[in-house]
């Protein structure tokens, strides 16, 4: 049975969903920010977002929120941890890939997580020590014993040109053994993906908590290992941020497989905390 922080988190995220898809067709008329280099954020990331904490706030009005465009409110044991659209840059160019994104986090330990595809209308959920599911069907990460012929997700940091080297050095030595790499834009999904098995694994540096709350925890109830490239699990994710912005993210043996190519490629050590 579905616990009840998950089924109002899941009304949240279909109620940003359908703010998202209320405006795929006014993308020209939305104004929009840049927050930094390859950083922008819309009036409809706002609007989601605003959207999903009026609905969180009706049934938990004690519970804090990180959200990726409202910050840090009332910090404490329990926080929301919200991306109300992960994925924009897909979104405001048209391209079908973005996703909502809500975690619950004690102690900054995720506990429920859901994250939804609206486009797709493709829903997956997650509580600690119940296990995954996608569209209520529950989910495992794949069972592949090693990189051969694994297809592998990636989120480049384009926003630090200056180690695009070392991140092409990676994808080199990873092409050898896998089947294929694929940056598709949006870290929620590709964590999704992974726990349902429809990718392998998992990494990129640079994330923040709000990327991968929810997605963590998805991973991890689906049998699956979330740890940084130097082996390290994931402590917490709060309004501290997560304590690396590096992750890992696959079944036992091909996250172990992937974590020592980065490592032996010298791709770690870039994105080593200094």
């Amino acid at each position: 049975m579905q616990k009840p922080a998950v089924t109002v988190m899941v009304k949240a995220a279909r109620l940003a969903g359908n703010v998202l898809l209320r405006n795929i067709n006014k993308l020209e008329a939305l104004n929009v920010v840049q927050k930094g280099r390859m950083d922008f954020a819309s009036e409809v990331d706002a609007d989601a977002e605003k959207v999903i904490i009026k609905e969180l706030k009706r049934a938990y009005p004690d519970y804090g929120f990180l959200g990726e465009e409202s910050g840090c409110q009332n910090p404490g044991r329990y926080m929301w941890v919200i991306d109300p659209l992960d994925g924009t840059s897909n979104y405001l160019r048209g391209f079908p890939h973005y996703c909502v994104s809500i975690a619950l986090v004690e102690n900054g330990e995720p506990i429920d997580a859901v994250i939804f595809d609206p486009l797709r209308n493709e829903l997956f959920t997650a509580s600690k020590g119940t296990g995954a599911v996608f569209n209520d069907r529950k989910i495992r990460v794949t069972d592949r014993k090693d990189l051969n012929g694994a297809m592998i997700h990636t989120g480049f940091a384009p926003r630090e040109r200056n180690r695009s080297g070392a991140q092409l050095k990676a994808i080199d030595a990873l092409l050898v053994q896998a089947e294929d790499i694929r940056r598709t834009g949006s870290a929620a999904l590709d964590l999704a993906y992974v726990a349902c098995g429809r990718t392998d694994a998992y990494f990129e540096a640079g994330v923040k908590a709000w990327d991968i709350a929810a997605g963590l925890l998805l991973v991890r109830e689906a049998g699956g290992r979330v740890c940084n490239y130097r082996g390290a699990p994931y402590a917490r994710v709060d309004e501290r941020g997560p304590e690396t912005q590096q992750i890992v993210a696959g079944n036992l043996k091909v996250s172990a497989a992937l974590q020592s190519v980065l490592v032996n490629s010298g791709y770690a050590a870039e994105f080593d905390v200094k």
